[in-house]
């Protein structure tokens, strides 16, 4: 008896030993996590107009737009300048799933709803263009008065960087900007808290989209702090408020996603390049507000056309195939392919780097440093039919 009683003691013992160890590990692993990239973007203020570009750097809020730099922080300075972390070529890319898998493979795959695709689609479109899920297309000039297209730019900018830091999905992002726009459409917002909406924004559609969603303590330390838990609740109530709790809402992302299968139905395997393109050209019109007024499918089959016309700048971006499955002709995406034409030309959104570095990246194939040709012919813009 008293053998298995000094028995069960080592037991005991050994388990406390092994508990604690694996305690002090655990603490350490989450020091090592919790060392975020932090940011204060207080009041936001127009940074660059068209003339002085590159030349003159202005100050977020009056205040030096620094992170202070902790552990692998970025530091952030006037001039936006950057000090990036090297991203391993190995790391798993967090992407549509269907690169790699040949179309006919897709065709036959029960998962992709072929049997009912159509309707699904044709329900998503009926959803984009109801008025309750749809920001005013002017909201800057009819209900704001303290805030600008540029600092409208320059928080989604930062918040592509917050979804990076915390491997957001990108389908995350899309919805976060959604409830921005959503937001100040129907409330006036002084730029102060303009920060705290996109955070209360991003944690919303972070709970909704992602299996993991960062905690609200995440958003106020990557504010350094500037907002305080209850803030961040708060404004996050007012915004599903203002939501009306109606948080499901078909992106660009949504109707991207079949526009690039379609695009690629005449080549046997999926082309990654494309995909990775549609991607970028789709994130850059996130930044513009110019890109506001278009429904999320326009903007969608704008992003293919460019794309195509990047890749094959000599074939007509455009087909039957394309023009049947998305509604669009060429001429109806004729304003909103310039517009994402100008935003990868750099003539728009020049101060804007974060999409930019973010797809100069080799697991993004580079894709941000691609061109297309500086004039697109007028003759593409014609309706396929016409030829």
């Amino acid at each position: 008896m008293e053998e298995q009683e000094n028995c069960m003691r080592v037991t005991r013992l050994a388990a406390r030993k092994r508990a604690a160890a694996d305690d002090a590990m655990s603490s350490q692993q989450n020091k090592n996590n919790n060392k975020k990239k932090r940011v204060v973007l207080g009041e936001i203020q127009n940074l660059v107009s068209s003339q002085n570009v590159g030349t003159t750097q202005k100050k977020l809020g009056g205040v030096e737009n620094e992170r202070k730099e902790k552990g692998k922080g970025i530091v952030f300075n006037s001039n936006n300048n950057k000090e990036t972390e090297s991203v391993k070529e190995e790391e798993v890319i967090n992407v549509d799933p269907i690169p790699g898998i040949d179309v006919d493979a897709k065709r036959d795959d029960p998962q992709m709803c072929a049997a009912y695709v159509s309707d699904i689609y044709q329900y998503l479109h009926t959803m984009e263009m109801e008025a309750k899920r749809r920001p005013l297309s002017d909201y800057l000039e009819t209900v704001q008065k303290d805030v600008t297209a540029n600092m409208r730019g320059v928080l989604i900018d930062w918040l592509v960087e917050v979804a990076e830091e915390y491997k957001l999905l990108s389908d995350t992002l899309y919805l976060t900007v959604s409830y921005i726009d959503r937001y100040l459409s129907m409330n006036v917002i002084h730029r102060q808290r303009l920060q705290l909406l996109g955070v209360s924004s991003m944690l919303i559609a972070s709970k909704y989209e992602e299996i993991s969603p960062p905690h609200v303590e995440d958003f106020c330390y990557i504010t350094d702090n500037t907002y305080a838990r209850e803030d961040i609740v708060k404004m996050e109530a007012e915004v599903l408020k203002c939501l009306r709790f109606e948080m499901g809402n078909p992106t660009v992302k949504t109707f991207l996603r079949k526009f690039t299968r379609i695009a690629q139905e005449d080549s046997e395997k999926s082309d990654l390049q494309l995909e990775f393109l549609g991607y970028y050209l789709a994130e850059l019109s996130l930044l513009d507000y110019g890109c506001v007024k278009f429904l999320p499918s326009v903007v969608a089959a704008s992003v293919i056309f460019l794309s195509r016309l990047t890749l094959r700048p000599k074939q007509h971006p455009w087909n039957s195939a394309l023009q049947r499955h998305s509604g669009y002709k060429p001429s109806d995406l004729e304003e909103c392919v310039c517009i994402l034409h100008d935003l990868q030309s750099s003539r728009r959104g020049i101060s804007l780097v974060a999409v930019r570095e973010k797809y100069n990246q080799h697991k993004f194939k580079c894709v941000s440093a691609l061109s297309s040709p500086s004039e697109i012919p007028e003759t593409f813009f014609k309706d396929v039919n016409d030829e």
